[in-house]
């Protein structure tokens, strides 16, 4: 029991990093034309898709790098258990913000 404990707050962890990173871009992305004026150069598009790839390398590292971390030594149960678990934390966290978006 104490392994699935530790699979639960190491997920929880991953997925609190997550949001944190996400609601980051988030705030620049709202911010966007306060922070950064409006201009209209090659630059602004390179800049959003190069965010872009730098999240989803971040975000995939925190989701996915320790479960195949632990695929490849061997322990494929709790690599499943952490990448489920991160999925259900994050799943949690999208609802509460989805509940929180509509008052």
């Amino acid at each position: 029991m104490k392994n699935n404990q530790k699979l639960l707050a190491h997920s929880f962890g991953h997925a609190l990093l997550v949001v944190a990173y996400t609601s980051g871009v988030a705030w620049i992305m709202f911010n966007g034309q306060k922070l950064f004026a409006q201009k209209d150069t090659i630059f602004t598009p390179i800049a959003l898709l190069m965010l872009f790839v730098v999240s989803a390398t971040i975000v995939g590292s925190l989701v996915l790098g320790r479960p195949v971390l632990l695929y490849l030594d061997g322990k494929k149960s709790d690599a499943l258990k952490m990448f489920a678990y991160t999925l259900g934390w994050l799943f949690l966290a999208t609802i509460l913000f989805l509940v929180l978006n509509l008052k």
